[in-house]
């Protein structure tokens, strides 16, 4: 393991001095945060595959983790100190404090995994797959209960107070399960849902592609929407407190909502790149957010100020150059997994320079799944305005592209325009 000591050598050698409040480790997009009751650490996930332990005290960081085959999008911490994490490789893994290799691997879904919960005494953990279901992890062993129902990817799950499992879809249906055995409470809203969270009075908050937080009570009412942007919100938090949720977007920009007046307060301007995950401290006062960029930022939730400094735009922005460009902007959401030159190399997509009229899985030294490189497609603007018209899971059957579809033929043909300059 010579090679995670000297990685955590050079992680706590860019220590509070060097960090300013700002916590760099990553190789890849921040995509997943949790902080634990006490606030004294936090333990994040990345499209690079690894999982960080980190210490609030000193911005440090305190162990890296890997055994994931992809990229991490979900972690938590249980009641021990322990943690869970799951991704891409459609796996869950269990590490207890201070271990370098997981002690349990659930497995079981049969797509990546998009999100995980634990419940509130502990004993129990929720997933969300694009495989359209919902699992329920007894921690102490036995077989998961599976919660079907959904047509599409589920990308959300979350536990009320009283133990009732709760999973947000892309078919635009938040799902409230019965403890026991039964049918769910279905609320159909009106966008594809991307995140879910639940605050201690019960509430749900949901959100997804219309940028709109909603907030929907156990019995399944609807309560409230709040508009925090025009693009859609991909994380979201509630503090421990219930008073605030942040709404985190794909250009960058974290909405601060009063969850009991239902009113947006401020909103948090980072770099401009997708910010993919978000987490409050104890007390709610202190925000924590990981994005595209690889940085972990703290923000004062109250103020809406940065804690330390934030490069705005520059050359961390590979869409700076493109700015007022509407295409640039639709491309945005992609720019986690997708480089547009040969130089930057690919990332957890292939890079995309030289895209038009090249093969389909046919980049080099990129590690595709077996059912692309059967597909017999070219890439032209035609066929990249139909993968995002019909979602790449329809289009290109056994991918592991993200699900993203574009309904508008405006934003489609915007991209495709922007595409054609930016990856020649």
């Amino acid at each position: 393991m010579r090679w995670q000591q000297l990685a955590l050598a050079l992680l706590l050698a860019l220590g509070p001095g060097a960090a300013h409040a700002q916590m760099r480790g990553h190789g890849g997009p921040v995509r997943a945060l949790a902080v634990s009751p006490d606030g004294r650490r936090a333990v994040s996930g990345s499209f690079d595959t690894t999982i960080i332990r980190w210490s609030l005290v000193t911005d440090a960081a305190e162990q890296v983790l890997r055994f994931h085959e992809g990229a991490v999008n979900a972690v938590v911490l249980l009641r021990d100190g322990a943690i869970a994490s799951a991704g891409e490789d459609r796996r869950i893994a269990i590490w207890p404090v201070g271990a370098d290799r997981p002690a349990k691997v659930l497995e079981g879904h049969e797509a990546p995994i998009a999100g995980l919960a634990v419940s509130p005494d502990g004993g129990t953990l929720a997933s969300a797959s694009w495989d359209r279901t919902a699992r329920v992890w007894p921690l102490i062993g036995g077989e998961p209960r599976v919660l079907r129902g959904h047509q599409d990817n589920v990308n959300g799950v979350a536990f009320l107070p009283d133990g009732r499992v709760v999973s947000a879809g892309y078919d635009a249906t938040l799902r409230i399960w019965p403890s026991g055995d039964g049918s769910p409470l279905v609320v159909t809203l009106p966008s594809p849902l991307n995140a879910v969270a639940s605050a201690p009075d019960d509430d749900i908050i949901t959100a997804g592609a219309d940028g709109k937080v909603y907030v929907v009570g156990p019995d399944g009412e609807l309560r409230g929407a709040v508009g925090t942007q025009p693009t859609p919100i991909i994380a979201l938090a509630v503090s421990d407190d219930g008073a605030l949720i942040a709404a985190a977007g794909i250009r960058g920009s974290v909405a601060i909502v009063d969850r009991r007046t239902r009113t947006l307060l401020r909103t948090l301007v980072g770099p401009g790149l997708p910010v993919w995950s978000v987490a409050f401290l104890p007390g709610g006062q202190t925000l924590l957010t990981g994005g595209t960029d690889r940085v972990i930022r703290r923000w004062n939730a109250s103020t809406g100020d940065p804690i330390g400094s934030v490069a705005l735009g520059g050359a961390d922005d590979p869409l700076a150059t493109y700015a007022g460009d509407h295409g640039a902007e639709v491309f945005r959401a992609c720019v986690a997994c997708h480089t547009l030159s040969a130089d930057a190399g690919n990332r957890a997509g292939p890079t995309l320079k030289g895209l038009f009229g090249r093969r389909i899985a046919s980049v080099p030294g990129y590690n595709y799944s077996v059912p692309l490189k059967q597909l017999d497609i070219i890439w032209t603007p035609e066929t990249v305005s139909k993968l995002f018209e019909l979602g790449p899971a329809t289009y290109t059957p056994g991918t592991k592209m993200p699900e993203q579809r574009i309904s508008s033929a405006e934003d489609r043909e915007a991209l495709v325009k922007f595409l054609e300059k930016a990856t020649k």
